[in-house]
């Protein structure tokens, strides 16, 4: 299924967002003052908030997504490509390139590196032997947290069990027209349950792919799932159960 996606464009002090529809060239747009920013909405209303969204990222954040239809291998074949795949995580980590990394509960998981190139960690990722393999669906993002950040731990740590919740944009015609004030509401909401003391890490992936939201404790979905983007349509979610050392997203 083809996704909706947004474009942000800054005109003279207004903000252009644009819907691509599916359609060859068909456009639709509108023009706005309020605050919709280059963060897609996500703790960004403040000024000092835009700015950071507008400077290059100092963090790039990596899904390895589960496939349904990656080939069957051997069980020795598949222990040969994970066991290189850790050993690659260790030797990028020891160099000082990857930060952080984790698996999901369900398969895949997530790497966050200490550059600002997306195409120079793309570099590095080809090094592991799970994605020469092509063993996940490999998605390399520009990251800004608000809440947390990347930290290395020690060669002794803890793993921990977070909630992680992905926002997916889904900005269409039908819904272009209100969305400067819709993610206004979904800012406010997002930062309620920041307050609540339970938010481990928060953080957006630029213009058009979302963001994150790490929770620590149980998970009431409905909560999330009552935010007034995600009830009106312009953002999808996505739940996984996330694995991580403790203190991975600079926690205490």
């Amino acid at each position: 299924m083809i996704k909706h996606v947004a474009a942000l464009v800054f005109i003279l002090g207004t903000h252009t967002l644009c819907a691509l529809s599916p359609e060859p060239s068909t456009k639709v747009c509108v023009l706005t003052n309020h605050p919709t920013h280059t963060c897609f909405g996500l703790m960004g209303t403040l000024p000092e908030e835009r700015l950071l969204c507008s400077q290059s990222p100092e963090l790039i954040f990596v899904f390895l997504n589960k496939r349904t239809d990656k080939a069957e291998l051997p069980e020795a074949e598949v222990k040969k490509i994970m066991d290189g795949h850790l050993a690659n995580i260790e030797r990028l980590a020891k160099e000082g390139k990857l930060i952080s990394a984790g698996p999901f509960d369900t398969g895949g998981g997530i790497f966050i590196f200490k550059s600002t190139s997306a195409e120079q960690v793309k570099e590095w990722l080809q090094t592991d032997p799970g994605i020469q393999a092509n063993r996940w669906r490999v998605e390399v993002l520009p990251y800004f947290p608000r809440v947390g950040s990347a930290c290395a731990v020690g060669e002794k740590y803890e793993m921990v069990t977070y909630q992680f919740i992905r926002y997916l944009p889904n900005i269409a015609k039908f819904n272009i027209q209100d969305a400067p004030q819709i993610f206004k509401k979904h800012d406010d909401y997002l930062k309620g349950i920041i307050k609540t003391g339970n938010a481990v890490a928060e953080g957006t992936f630029g213009d058009m792919e979302g963001g994150i939201l790490v929770i620590k404790g149980d998970l009431d979905r409905a909560v999330i799932e009552l935010d007034p983007a995600v009830r009106e349509g312009l953002l999808e979610l996505e739940f996984q159960k996330l694995w991580i050392a403790k203190g991975g997203f600079c926690e205490k």
